[in-house]
């Protein structure tokens, strides 16, 4: 056995050349880790401190390559996370009475979208969406609304939450109207978008009180938050975790895969 001292005072030098960034950057976790803090002197301490700091000054890309296992480690957690959240949260993601369903309703995959109607990129996705629904039969979708960039998001969330209570069958064309129109989203762009395609606003009015809005919002970002899911528009198909406005060919292929981990029909 090499004593932590001896290592750090004579051949750490030539050991650190041969480490790869992640155990480099483990080394003092690990020796202190192996070792009681207490076998350390202060001044051993300093002196192996310093022996690192000088390869790290030396040898900068060590950090980079470090920082890039890390963040790769990271992403593996996170979707691990995200699936086991995926698994916990399916009744609400799939069969909750507080999401529009889209597309097929018998559909063999679903894919769900987290928007906010102010967000560009949901904008931009929409005629993804449009698309997959075209193009594929057996799709179900889910919306959910998720406002996270303002108040005017909020206010039109809320309309929207309003529209699936009074007239569900024309909640799409409503969708469709206000996130495909120009101009910040609010309370007011969304009540016109309503009247568009053909809902009386004084029907939305009536239900600006109701406790549903708000309840509808809370549970959206509830399943969020237990996601991690930091912006839109955001995906969840099969047990994967899409964020961000992807495009049609990954979404096709998320799922795809999605559908190819059905169980075969009998």
């Amino acid at each position: 056995m090499f004593s932590p001292t001896g290592l750090a005072r004579t051949g750490f030098r030539h050991l650190a050349a041969r480490l790869s960034a992640l155990a480099l950057a483990a080394v003092p976790a690990f020796f202190l880790a192996a070792s009681p803090a207490a076998a350390f002197t202060d001044e051993e301490k300093k002196e192996l401190g310093g022996i690192i700091r000088e390869y790290l000054i030396q040898n900068p890309e060590v950090l980079q390559e470090a920082i890039s296992v890390l963040e790769s480690r990271q992403m593996v957690a996170d979707a691990t996370q995200r699936s086991k959240a995926v698994a916990e949260l399916k009744p609400l993601l799939l069969s909750s009475p507080r999401g529009i369903v889209a597309g097929n309703p018998q559909g063999d995959v679903t894919l769900v979208e987290f928007f906010d109607y102010n967000c560009g990129y949901c904008k931009k996705a929409l005629s993804d969406l449009q698309d997959l629904i075209k193009q594929d039969p057996k799709l179900r979708v889910v919306l959910k609304e998720f406002p996270v960039l303002g108040q005017g998001s909020v206010e039109a969330a809320q309309v929207a939450v309003a529209v699936r209570m009074v007239a569900p069958e024309r909640y799409m064309a409503f969708h469709q109207a206000l996130l495909g129109g120009r101009g910040q989203a609010d309370r007011a762009k969304a009540l016109a978008a309503a009247k568009e395609v053909g809902i009386d606003p004084a029907l939305i009015q009536k239900q600006s009180t109701s406790p549903e809005l708000n309840a509808t919002l809370d549970e959206s970002m509830k399943i969020a938050e237990a996601l991690s899911l930091n912006g839109t528009p955001s995906y969840v198909v099969g047990d994967q975790v899409v964020i961000g406005a992807v495009g049609f060919d990954k979404l096709k292929a998320a799922i795809a895969t999605a559908r190819s981990k059905q169980p075969a029909a009998k």
